[in-house]
């Protein structure tokens, strides 16, 4: 393995492995909506984890400062994101729903792409890893063919965890009863509230 490619494995993994509020939802689709979804929902935050490393490695330097300078807005608009998907979620997924044997197979495979990938753009704590480890692991990258290693290293890194998660909790679903897939659902998007919460307190 080249050192750009472990270095973009390595930051790839810094960003993906911590389960913040991204990683429960991610959970929660594989649990309540099966794996197609959650595979949907891997690859749009493992494709957001690349774009970052793009910005990383271009303008790390003023983008680490922009986020500096703007830290309270940015906790700000993620908290009341969060706090929105989770309320939504939570009043969607307690509403009485017909009896079922499986996973919902209605919930679209794009649309919870879509959904990931802005949930995941404006995370904060995706942008505050990708401009401090990230940008320090960027800084040992020199050349275009270490620069596309560190690239491929990071997006493959991170969609390799983020379809561990969603495979691993979609198989589990499919054992979970339609009871208790409701209440995972709830309890998920409960989570997901309270970190939005904690981010402005």
């Amino acid at each position: 393995m080249s050192p750009a490619l472990l270095l973009g494995v390595l930051a790839g993994l810094a960003v993906a492995m911590p389960v913040g509020p991204v990683g429960v939802l991610l959970l929660r689709s594989g649990l309540v909506d099966g794996v197609r979804v959650a595979v949907a929902a891997a690859c749009g935050i493992a494709t957001v984890d690349l774009l970052y490393a793009v910005v990383a490695v271009t303008v790390g330097t003023p983008v680490s400062r922009a986020v500096g300078e703007h830290a309270a807005l940015v906790r700000g608009v993620s908290a009341a994101v969060l706090v929105v998907i989770g309320v939504v979620g939570s009043v969607a997924a307690a509403r009485p729903a017909a009896p079922d044997v499986g996973p919902d197979r209605t919930t679209s495979a794009a649309t919870t792409y879509g959904r990931f990938v802005a949930l995941t753009a404006v995370n904060p704590l995706t942008a505050v890893t990708f401009t401090t480890i990230a940008v320090g692991l960027a800084a040992q990258v020199g050349g275009a063919g270490s620069v596309v290693a560190f690239f491929v290293g990071v997006g493959l890194a991170s969609l390799a965890w983020q379809l561990l998660l969603a495979v691993g909790s979609g198989l589990l679903g499919l054992r979970l009863p339609p009871a208790a897939r409701t209440w995972v659902s709830v309890g998920g998007s409960v989570v997901v509230v309270l970190a939005g919460i904690a981010l402005v307190v």
